[in-house]
């Protein structure tokens, strides 16, 4: 933290502004502050570094060398003042403030509404927002300090990381309600090992959810269908397009599917909280975690 000794705060407030921004107009207007202020609070700091931070172009900013060097450093200097001023808060004040959930397409609109419904009851003082993101965008915020906890499916690798398992499920076959195999309680993935298979993009887990065991049932799907939402997926599956694996969260009265759940050793979904080992947890962030571990728990079983 010496760093400040011979610099303002808001000096590398204004220039991770403009590193985010890309220009000079937006980081003021975001910064709220007049863009000539800015500008010369950008040269000071430039003068006190002895290096030029960006390249000014006729319509943008873009970080020299110097610059991409720094913001790393800028950035966490920034946070751990952050976090010690949230810190400090806490000491002396009661549960409340604000806590920014991320969570992955497949999981949030199932078990979110509920748990932040109950939530909310029990805890009026405190604010959630949720960000819903594939699970790499949720990592790369996590450590950028943009959200607090993430809900995604497990396991996730990084010893920089605290993860609570909350709940397991099941996976499901979806097949078209008059497929040859709608009628039956459970099927091994082998039964479909012919059948044309509609799967979540690239970036999403639960597509690897769903090759994971395929792999380990040696099975290679023809996969001629790609989205990013089941609600997609499961009306293609209606039109008789081919067959899919849903998580046991995702399965409904969808008119035309039919779910038969897959028999399959590791044919099951961890989902979790992650959360950063050396983030200083508030109050409200840890009283949101209680809570969707007692509801995934009780969900679960």
């Amino acid at each position: 933290m010496q760093i400040v000794n011979f610099m303002e705060v808001h000096q590398l407030r204004y220039f991770c502004a403009v590193a985010e921004s890309g220009n000079f107009t937006r980081a003021a207007e975001a910064a709220r502050v007049a863009q000539p202020s800015l500008s010369q609070q950008i040269h000071k700091l430039e003068d006190e570094l002895g290096a030029k931070l960006f390249d000014r172009l006729p319509r943008s900013a873009r970080l020299t060398q110097f610059g991409k060097a720094f913001l790393p450093k800028a950035q966490a200097i920034l946070r751990q003042i952050g976090e010690a001023r949230v810190e400090i808060r806490e000491m002396a004040s009661v549960e409340s403030g604000e806590v920014v959930l991320g969570a992955i397409p497949t999981v949030a609109p199932y078990l979110l509404p509920p748990m932040l419904s109950s939530f909310g009851r029990r805890h009026p003082s405190v604010s959630v927002s949720v960000v819903e993101e594939i699970t790499p965008t949720l990592l790369e915020r996590l450590h950028e300090g943009t959200i607090d906890l993430a809900l995604l499916a497990l396991p996730i690798a990084g010893d920089e990381l605290i993860c609570d398992e909350l709940m397991q499920e099941s996976l499901f076959a979806v097949l078209p309600e008059k497929h040859a195999l709608a009628g039956r309680r459970s099927l091994l993935l082998d039964d479909l090992r012919a059948e044309p298979f509609l799967l979540l993009k690239e970036g999403h887990c639960f597509r690897e959810n769903a090759l994971q065991a395929c792999r380990q049932s040696r099975i290679n799907p023809k996969v001629v269908f790609e989205s990013g939402q089941f609600a997609t997926i499961l009306a293609m599956v209606s039109a008789g397009m081919g067959v899919s694996v849903v998580p046991q969260m995702a399965v409904g009265n969808t008119p035309g599917c039919r779910f038969v759940k897959l028999a399959d050793k590791g044919s099951q979904r961890r989902i979790g909280v992650a959360r950063l080992k050396y983030r200083y947890p508030t109050r409200a962030q840890v009283a949101l975690l209680e809570h969707l571990k007692k509801r995934g728990m009780a969900k679960a079983g």
